[in-house]
């Protein structure tokens, strides 16, 4: 009979209960689908039972060349496969054996000991004889068993790259929510803007960026950065339910004499930036962004032109020479969320806080200031939630 023929009666068996013990699934499920896969199972030095290392056993070494072990099968009672995994690994490393099979005689979990993660990280595939198709159980099979794909090692290159593409998959899972908060926590423009469309498709009103950053963020509260990096496929904590401390404001006022007012409240509470010690104040954030632009232009002609040319946002331009050039395709946002500045460049002005922030250090870059040192912001407190500038 052919493979399938062979999956046919074992499912049959297993169905009626016909394998009761450890001994009954190596004989009437193991050998025969062996033997299907072209397996020279009368061969004890191709097929050995009850291979022998250090004093401990393994129920079916497959040898190539003979006598020499290249996978390991171990058998256990239908049902009772669970948490075997340990003593196979222990077997196949002390051997160096890169195959490993773990088999009830109805699920069949293939391994490669020597790959990255825990156990279940290092498995290959899993087969339900029963439950699956008798079609793909039997590609599966000569995929990885059939004797003349062990032999010249395709069956190991086929695990390998199935390993290879479950390790990618698992990886990409793990990875999937931790760039989504990482997007959010960075206030993403192209994101936001995706968002505030969307919401004002639906009730045509569209809230501003920092309306959708705030909401998103209360929606996906970010996890701290770990302390150490984790092994490469160890799933990772993507989100946490404590909420991240709120910094402190500074206790004491400072006194502005450049601008001859003492100041009572806190900075933090406050919109504005200081520009290498003077304090200059602001309405709002976007008032911040405007006055900095303002302010570096008129200290050098060559500011706005420097700032153009470089880099800006995926979806739009942070300054333009004409104000149809901000948002492309855009004419709502070109006439709703711009201003012009005294030297007649545009500004775009519809942009979150950390947007803001972003955009300030590309400034600082092209005036050789220090963010932070020789140029600080201060863009308020918004839901809980403070915006410092670095030291």
């Amino acid at each position: 009979m052919g493979i399938e023929q062979e999956i046919d009666a074992v499912r049959a068996g297993i169905h009626a209960g016909r394998f009761l013990n450890e001994a009954s699934v190596s004989q009437g499920v193991v050998l025969r689908l062996l033997a299907a896969l072209s397996w020279p199972t009368y061969d004890t030095q191709v097929v050995c039972p009850e291979y022998s290392l250090s004093g401990r056993r393994v129920d079916f070494a497959l040898c190539h060349p003979p006598g020499k072990p290249i996978a390991f099968i171990e058998v256990k009672q239908v049902g009772q496969s669970d948490g075997a995994e340990r003593q196979l690994f222990e077997y196949a490393f002390h051997d160096g054996i890169p195959l490993a099979i773990l088999t009830d005689g109805r699920e069949w979990n293939f391994f490669l000991p020597g790959e990255q993660g825990a156990y279940g990280e290092r498995r290959v595939y899993k087969l339900d004889i029963v439950e699956r198709d008798v079609g793909e159980c039997a590609a599966r099979l000569q995929r990885y068993l059939n004797h003349s794909a062990i032999a010249s090692g395709e069956a190991m290159q086929a695990a390998r790259d199935d390993y290879r593409n479950v390790a990618r998959e698992r990886q990409m899972k793990v990875s999937l929510p931790i760039a989504l908060a990482k997007l959010i926590e960075d206030e993403d423009g192209a994101l936001l803007e995706i968002v505030a469309d969307r919401t004002e498709t639906l009730c045509g009103f569209k809230p501003d960026q920092d309306m959708v950053a705030q909401f998103l963020k209360k929606l996906f509260p970010a996890a701290p950065a770990p302390a150490s990096a984790p092994p490469r496929l160890k799933p990772r904590q993507a989100f946490v339910d404590t909420p991240e401390p709120l910094l402190a404001a500074p206790q004491a006022s400072i006194t502005h004499s450049a601008i001859g007012q003492n100041v009572s409240k806190p900075l933090l509470d406050r919109f504005g930036y200081e520009l290498e010690g003077q304090f200059f104040p602001a309405r709002n954030a976007i008032d911040v962004l405007t006055k900095i632009f303002e302010n570096l232009s008129a200290r050098d002609a060559t500011f706005a032109e420097r700032f153009a040319a470089m880099p800006h946002g995926r979806t739009r331009r942070y300054l333009a020479n004409g104000r149809d050039e901000l948002y492309p395709g855009r004419a709502d946002l070109c006439r709703e969320h711009a201003t012009q500045l005294s030297s007649g460049w545009w500004l775009g002005t519809n942009h979150s806080r950390q947007t803001i922030e972003g955009i300030v250090k590309m400034a600082c870059e092209i005036s050789n200031l220090r963010y932070g040192i020789d140029l600080i912001v201060h863009l308020g407190v918004s839901q809980g939630r403070v915006y410092v500038p670095e030291t």
